[in-house]
């Protein structure tokens, strides 16, 4: 017989019982958003759900997920909606999904470096007006930056055990290795998320590097879907 316990939000949960399996959700995955994406939803986010995407982009997350189980309200910084300071009140979506630019070039302070190409042309263009930018953050430091400012308000305006869902990449910036998911993490458990999920997405063909001269690093080839949720008791300060 099945036996219950509290689990880190209080709620009941089965921890006996049950039967032996193997069609799980698996942490690593060879392919693409697409395929992965789906698998995270049915883990963590329950059917009905109102869902922020507000890097939504081109809708690439969605494409194999059936829209009729959830409430989408999607965004973008193409339309004029800026992760950073979302239009919707507080504590009115039982999740986020936030995917921004994870290159360095973004706000580079030379044009030609910029991340300027695809999806990313638009955020060069409202973030720094297409024009080389000499203040502020830039490289690895406008990235993360970009991210924190988004999470927190995700944070704001996720219901409390709320779900956001985050894709992100590490990266190698002036020469020197950045764990930005370890970065994000730490940051966004200060706010008050708990982290409950990391998945590993494995691109299925090989990087290319231009203009190689001699190899530092090891070329990335995954990325990262993190899953955190909203809980004020884990808020530090």
């Amino acid at each position: 017989m099945a036996t219950k316990q509290l689990d880190f939000f209080g709620e009941k949960k089965r921890v006996q019982g049950g039967r032996a399996t193997t069609n799980v959700v698996m942490s690593a995955f060879v392919g693409g958003n697409a395929e992965v994406f789906p698998q995270i939803l049915s883990l963590h986010v329950p059917e009905g759900s109102k869902i922020a995407d507000v890097t939504y982009g081109n809708g690439v997350f969605w494409r194999n997920v059936d829209l009729s189980k959830y409430t989408l309200v999607p965004s973008d910084i193409a339309d004029g909606v800026d992760c950073r300071a979302l239009p919707y009140t507080n504590k009115s979506f039982d999740a986020v999904v936030l995917d921004p630019p994870y290159m360095e070039g973004l706000l580079r302070n030379n044009q030609k470096h910029k991340a300027g190409n695809g999806k990313f042309s638009s955020f060069r263009k409202y973030y720094s007006n297409g024009d080389e930018t000499n203040n502020g953050l830039k490289w690895h430091a406008a990235v993360t930056d970009l991210y924190f400012k988004a999470g927190v308000e995700a944070y704001r305006i996720l219901k409390e055990n709320g779900v956001l869902i985050v894709k992100c990449q590490d990266e190698v910036s002036a020469n020197r290795q950045w764990l930005t998911h370890i970065e994000i993490i730490n940051r966004y458990e200060s706010l008050g998320f708990y982290t409950k999920d990391l998945f590993v997405v494995v691109r299925a063909n090989k990087a290319g590097v231009s203009r190689l001269i001699k190899q530092r690093h090891a070329r990335k080839n995954h990325s990262y879907f993190l899953v955190f949720v909203k809980n004020p008791k884990n808020k530090k300060g």
